[in-house]
């Protein structure tokens, strides 16, 4: 196996696998590093003394592999069947003469554009009023991208959305962005249609909308009736010839970008291509329905036992790569909190089922929605939380959503310098860098927060305050992590939206409490075993509050109407979310005390610290629990687990005892 990385064998031996069981397939791999032995990564350059070395040798490491294998390197995944690279974009529009005059002319207009604009900068700044025409600019800028096309307003709602690319005046005006562009013909959508489906669409639609309920840069979408079986269903229609002109659009950009490399490389540590390819490769998924079909089969599959989550059905057999028939919601805007009260909606509990659900797509699923808009979010009338619109989704590898977990435990143990190692971990940060002179300002941002209290912290404050960090160091965003900044600001937004006193974090803290206590993953308990011991000292409070914060989850979201429901599942799950099922935690827990040396002495003087008994700690946390674990059950199950735990002992000691012979 030497010489093939991990993305070379998972792209050689899957090639017909479908996406979820890629992805599957694709962790297996992740956890058996040792099938690959080439390390595919930018080499260190802390030795690097100079910024123009630094420069020339992250060139020389960047020329060697593609941006491409960087991007799955840093995010742990790589994508077999890529719909995009800069090698079919380039055979794509080359491909004949009338297509390069098409790209010549395009260029020049681009240029033309975009040099006039450049033109208006330098001439402000000559002038000393660069500042105080930053308004209008802005403005200006934002028509300029909706004049150009629908790649330039994706471009420039990315750009909302990068901090470390323009400065935040320039992205707060790009935030109201909209796809705002006008709908095509009726019958050129129909046509498409029936193209796709190989029939009228009489044979399959008893009736459907006259008027687009919806029309974006990309596409636009239908309401109708199935003939068959009278379902309401929603029809979204590709943008006719719409492919040609992004592909033609991307190849001019990474052209410009090429220009651009020495510049991105000292300010963001990464080449302008990279970003483009990234960009590139969000955009075209977008352009097939078929991957935004699979999208929503993964969210369903995700949340299939989950009560709360509304994902609507997709109806494949009538869907295409033109095409997309999936299940109408017929909802409450979020936008709308007197109408979600008019249904019975305790809007409290529905926060706390929006932000849950964000929050497993984010920490345990690793497939969160990119674009959760109001117009992309519904209350349904029985209390549940609907999501439509899956083109925009983002993975999070298994390796990357342990480094947010790390980056969480090492925030609440402030340690700010392994803060900043996780943003190199996780690509914020070129390979190499020096992170010495961000550790001081991470810590500034973080006290900050924590000075105003769980009350007052709010992700638009800290954001503002990051985005400047971001600007003024050598730090990328990556992609995923622009969705996941956006996500979580939108749902924000509307959680303000329907609770102007809301607390995002006074729930999303919770369901992490919850999380660390009761999820089995080994990693997790690993991090709790982090968050519960500081500097060799057991933390009794901090135990306290991770049980009161999970118990306070549990209480939120067993108050939803969703859970009010007769079938057998909805009890079944709603038994589950009144207690904490704490059974696999205690049980490992007991093991470790068993088992680890090391476990067992801490433990053993946690309790015994400053030369006293802390019974009244041990009291405590018992109360807390008491209401919540049925003790005689426990203990059964901790005796079952004997067994378990004595041939774990005896491997143990076994392997010791021909450790030590073999020193010998």
């Amino acid at each position: 196996m030497e010489g093939i990385c991990t993305s070379c064998l998972y792209s050689s031996i899957t090639p017909s696998i479908e996406y979820k069981s890629r992805r599957k397939l694709l962790n297996t791999i992740q956890k058996s590093r040792s099938l690959s032995t080439r390390i595919c990564a930018v080499s260190s350059v802390s030795t690097v003394q100079t910024p123009s070395e630094k420069t020339a040798l992250l060139v020389k490491d960047i020329s060697r592999t593609s941006a491409l294998e960087q991007l799955d390197i840093e995010r742990g995944v790589c994508i077999p069947f890529r719909k995009y690279s800069p090698e079919s974009v380039r055979n794509k529009v080359l491909e004949s003469r009338g297509q390069i005059f098409s790209l010549v002319g395009r260029g020049i207009e681009i240029v033309w554009s975009l040099g006039l604009y450049w033109t208006t900068l330098v001439y402000d700044y000559l002038v000393g009023r660069d500042e105080e025409v930053v308004p209008f600019r802005a403005r200006q800028l934002r028509k300029l991208l909706c004049d150009l096309g629908p790649s330039f307003i994706k471009a420039g709602q990315v750009l909302a959305n990068r901090p470390d690319i323009i400065r935040e005046d320039y992205m707060n005006e790009l935030c109201i962005l909209q796809d705002d562009v006008p709908a095509f013909p009726n019958q050129v959508a129909f046509n498409i249609i029936e193209e796709e489906l190989g029939q009228p669409l009489e044979a399959v639609f008893s009736k459907i909308s006259s008027e687009t309920i919806a029309a974006a840069s990309l596409g636009q979408v239908y309401r109708a009736t199935l003939r068959a079986s009278g379902e309401e269903v929603a029809i979204k229609v590709l943008r006719p010839q719409i492919e040609p002109i992004i592909y033609r659009d991307l190849f001019l950009f990474r052209t410009l970008a090429s220009f651009l490399n020495g510049i991105s490389l000292q300010k963001l540590g990464c080449n302008a291509e990279l970003i483009v390819d990234e960009f590139g490769e969000k955009l075209l998924e977008e352009l097939d329905y078929t991957l935004e079909a699979r999208n929503i089969e993964d969210f369903l599959e995700n949340f299939k036992d989950d009560p709360t989550v509304k994902i609507p059905r997709v109806y494949r057999q009538l869907s295409g790569s033109r095409v997309l028939v999936m299940e109408w919601i017929d909802g409450i805007r979020c936008t709308d909190p007197q109408a979600i009260r008019d249904e019975g909606i305790d809007i409290d509990g529905f926060l706390t089922v929006g932000v849950s659900a964000a929050l497993r797509q984010l920490l345990e699923f690793g497939l969160f929605h990119g674009d959760p808009h109001p117009g992309n979010i519904f209350a349904m009338r029985d209390g549940r939380i609907a999501y439509v619109d899956f083109g925009n989704v983002a993975v999070l590898s298994q390796q990357n959503k342990q480094i947010l977990i790390d980056a969480v435990v090492h925030a609440v143990n402030e340690d700010y310098a392994e803060m900043a190692n996780d943003f190199t971990r996780l690509g914020f940060l070129a390979s190499g860098t020096d992170v010495a002179p961000i550790v001081p300002a991470l810590e500034a941002i973080w006290q900050n927060s924590l000075e105003k209290g769980l009350a007052d912290f709010n992700f638009r404050s800290v954001t503002g305050k990051f985005n400047q960090l971001v600007y003024n160091y050598p730090i990328r965003i990556p992609e995923r992590f622009s969705l996941v900044i956006r996500s979580l600001l939108t749902q924000e937004g509307i959680c303000l939206t329907l609770e102007p006193d809301f607390k995002f974090l006074e729930v999303a803290y919770p369901y992490v409490a919850k999380r660390l206590l009761t999820d089995p993953n080994p990693a997790l308990r690993e991090r709790l075993i982090q968050v519960l011991f500081k500097d060799g000292l057991f933390q009794w409070k901090r135990l306290e509050n991770l049980i009161s914060l999970a118990k306070e989850n549990v209480t939120k979201l067993s108050k939803n109407p969703a859970f009010q429901g007769n079938n057998r599942g909805t009890r079944k799950h709603l038994k589950n979310e009144q207690k904490l099922d704490l059974t696999d935690t205690i049980k490992d827990g007991a093991r470790l005390f068993i088992i680890d040396e090391g476990i067992r002495r801490q433990l053993l003087l946690a309790l015994t610290e400053d030369s006293k008994l802390h019974i009244q700690e041990v009291v405590d946390v018992y109360r807390l629990l008491e209401d919540q674990i049925d003790v005689p059950s426990m203990a059964l199950e901790v005796a079952q687990d004997l067994p378990s735990v004595a041939r774990d002992i005896l491997l143990s000691w076994s392997s010791s005892v021909l450790s030590d012979r073999s020193d010998r």
